[in-house]
């Protein structure tokens, strides 16, 4: 029997379990804190919380504690505060350093988990050309569907104990480093002198100091002893990825059923179905939201969730045009409003509520159940508001392409940074999301950025709020700096020391968030309807009732001055900004 998804209505704090201080512990410390007080019913922690190696916790080695940053102390204490914990299961892709992907590196084809992981060449053999690096290259009728996440062909070639270096799918991120050799390593190449390995030695660790590609060393040998000395330096080298699941593979399904019973076992009540759209995969086909094949691991993994009584949540970007989210929203699924923090820029910066109140009317009218936010671990989804055609005809986005071009150009403005996609030669196609924080996106206006808060708090769903914009954290650039190449998320993931947490209760802009927080997450109010009223463009009016519960928030957009009126008890309250 399927089982209703909904997540309770309360609101969720989003963190790392050492976003505060070093530790889980420091979190929950701070939410044992007065001023936090019926704020937070949930919390939402991010997947350091597990054993991970990338990606800052969403390259998974195992779902086992890590106990460098949590204790099963902290998982008591939370639940003595009532705060159902969500966690994330990363359906589409395991670590580099998972036990399953490192006995496959160890065994090659003689371990049990040879087909745990998408070997790319045989996945496509029969349907490209093998290349001069060993690699089918897809037809063109099949590579042009591939929705790329980043430069180039989603692989990663690793060395097997044949010699032979295999290419398995790798969507996601990927990190190679050339360790340096030693004489001792040489020791199975048997026609070299001791002096000639010696030489080889210098000549290899000059050219990693120098990032100059091995494969092109100019050592004077005979190729076989090349091949073997190549192979040598390749099996020495520190890999980190995400690599992609069969989910043909039983074994697969056998791991998913352990972990979600493991992190039942953890407190877990809610499920986020992390890079879910990506796990199905069909020569023919996108590697992204096939359809049925992902409906119908979606309708498996629930059986599961089921059965350890999690609700589920699936994340998914896509334009607002591919109408994806109405599609998983008609399956009974909580879907994530990823729509939202956009149009809450755009509705501030140009001080018109039309594309905001249409937003809210959809959700009203067809019932959706969302999680919504403002800021996040990632950053500000621009892709989904996009328009797209579909099947030839064009359905348009909750905004124009100027639009949203304005709001890209506001952010990186203020100092944010992007990220794209690319096709399959490498050539970028398309923004995907604008990194910064949200308080700095909004031009680090307290005012301004309240006023979204409450917004936020008022629009249907389930109200995610980030740790940072609490604070109302500032674009953190020598995070980025320090992070390197592929580090722009990390302007918006500063860890908070216990001293910011507590000269931040000293502040208005966190005090009168954290009011206006438990408003929403203690008033029956917000369990009934909600009507947005008539206005002026630059008005807005929203009105919640039930029953005798009533809380109604009149904002002007232009001088983001704002009144929130509501009744506790048989007394009517009010709060003005």
């Amino acid at each position: 029997m399927i089982q209703k998804n909904e997540v309770a209505n309360g609101v969720m704090l989003n963190a790392y379990p050492d976003s505060i201080g070093d530790k889980l512990s420091d979190t929950i410390t701070m939410l044992q804190k007065p001023e936090f007080k019926d704020a937070f019913s949930l919390f939402y922690v991010l997947p350091t919380f597990f054993n991970s190696d990338l990606d800052r916790g969403f390259s998974i080695i195992d779902y086992n504690i890590n106990e460098d940053l949590v204790s099963k102390k902290d998982l008591e204490d939370l639940k003595s505060l009532g705060i159902e914990l969500k966690f994330d299961i990363v359906l589409n892709h395991l670590s580099v350093a998972s036990p399953q992907f490192k006995d496959l590196l160890k065994h090659g084809k003689n371990s049990i988990y040879k087909d745990f992981f998408i070997n790319w060449n045989e996945f496509w053999q029969g349907f490209g050309k093998l290349n001069s690096d060993g690699i089918i290259i897809p037809d063109d009728v099949y590579l042009d569907k591939l929705f790329m996440r980043k430069s180039g062909l989603p692989i990663l070639q690793v060395p097997f104990p044949d010699g032979s270096k295999q290419p398995y799918w790798n969507t996601f991120y990927q990190k190679i480093t050339f360790n340096k050799i030693e004489v001792e390593d040489l020791k199975d190449v048997f026609n070299l002198s001791l002096p000639e390995k010696e030489s080889i030695c210098q000549i290899i660790n000059k050219s990693i100091e120098d990032n100059k590609p091995i494969e092109q060393l100019q050592l004077n040998l005979d190729e076989d002893v090349k091949h073997k000395i190549v192979n040598i330096v390749y099996r020495k080298c520190t890999y980190l990825g995400q690599m992609d699941v069969n989910a043909k593979s039983p074994l697969v399904w056998e791991f998913y059923n352990e972990t979600l019973a493991k992190l039942k076992s953890f407190g877990c009540s809610v499920l986020r179905l992390d890079a879910f759209a990506y796990l199905h995969k069909e020569v023919g086909q996108s590697n992204f939201f096939n359809t049925p094949g992902t409906w119908d691991y979606l309708m498996k993994i629930r059986e599961i969730a089921d059965k350890n009584e999690l609700k589920l949540l699936p994340e998914i970007h896509a334009e607002y045009g591919s109408f994806l989210h109405k599609e998983v929203a008609e399956q009974d699924y909580q879907i994530y409003d990823f729509f939202l923090p956009g149009l809450i820029i755009h509705t501030l910066e140009k001080a018109d509520n039309n594309a905001l109140v249409k937003w809210i009317n959809e959700i009203v009218a067809n019932k959706y159940k969302t999680v919504n936010m403002l800021g996040c671990h990632d950053g500000i989804p621009v892709l989904d508001l996009k328009g797209k055609e579909v099947n030839g005809t064009y359905n348009a986005g909750l905004l124009t392409d100027d639009e949203i071009d304005d709001i890209m150009n506001i952010v990186l403005e203020r100092g944010g940074r992007v990220k794209n996609l690319y096709d399959s030669e490498g050539n970028k196609i398309s923004y995907y999301q604008v990194n910064a924080t949200y308080f700095s996106a909004l031009g680090e206006q307290e005012d301004k950025f309240l006023l979204a808060r409450v917004i936020q708090l008022f629009v249907p769903g389930i109200p995610q709020v980030w740790y940072l914009d609490i604070f109302a954290g500032t674009n953190d650039y020598e995070a980025v700096e320090r992070a390197g190449e592929g580090g722009h998320k990390e302007i918006n993931r500063t860890t908070l020391s216990n001293r910011t947490i507590e000269d931040g209760l000293q502040k208005d802009i966190v005090i009168n968030q954290l009011e206006l927080i438990k408003l929403r997450n203690t008033s029956k109010a917000f369990n009934g309807s909600i009507t947005v009223k008539e206005s002026l463009s630059n008005k807005l009016i929203m009105h919640w009732q039930n029953e005798e519960d009533f809380a109604t928030l009149e904002a002007d957009l232009k001088t983001f001055k704002f009144s929130v009126t509501y009744s506790e008890g048989e007394k009517v309250k009010a709060m003005t900004f």
